[in-house]
């Protein structure tokens, strides 16, 4: 899976594949594994937090979640940006999608109780690269705050 992810992010492919839905998952995945460990405290409730948006939003099974997030856990070591996750994410998810995304990853920062001022800034800098606005941004806070 990683090799096909590293072929899929490799600058001398001259027409890059689209990619499939796994591979957007993953990607989904590694931006809420690294809201995970911005406070340097990745605990297994912001996992599960992240398992339970896979298997909500995604509608894979629960198995499924689990592997798609040692998969990105994995590649978000690699990562040297976020912007091979967002760029990947921008250009095949709309804008309703994307918004759906910054909710599941609020929903993250949540799942510990508390959110720190890293991990806000860190939101605040995805919903940028993803292309929202800031009434999007606050609109997926209050939906995620409201949730469960």
């Amino acid at each position: 899976m990683i090799e096909r992810l590293k072929q899929f992010f490799a600058p001398d492919n001259k027409e890059p594949a689209k990619p499939d839905d796994h591979q957007l998952t993953v990607a989904a995945t590694a931006l809420m594994v690294q809201l995970s460990r911005v406070d340097n405290n990745e605990d297994e409730a912001e996992l599960k937090a992240i398992v339970d948006c896979a298997v909500r939003s995604q509608e894979v099974t629960r198995e499924e979640a689990e592997e798609i997030l040692a998969d990105a856990l994995s590649h978000a070591d690699d990562a040297t940006s976020m912007y091979e996750f967002t760029g990947m994410i921008n250009e095949n998810l709309d804008q309703e999608q994307k918004q759906a995304l910054l909710e599941s990853i609020w929903r993250v920062a949540f799942a510990d109780g508390r959110i720190d001022k890293y991990e806000e800034h860190l939101i605040r800098r995805m919903a940028d690269l993803l292309h929202l606005n800031h009434r999007e941004y606050i609109q997926a806070r209050h939906r995620a705050e409201g949730a469960d």
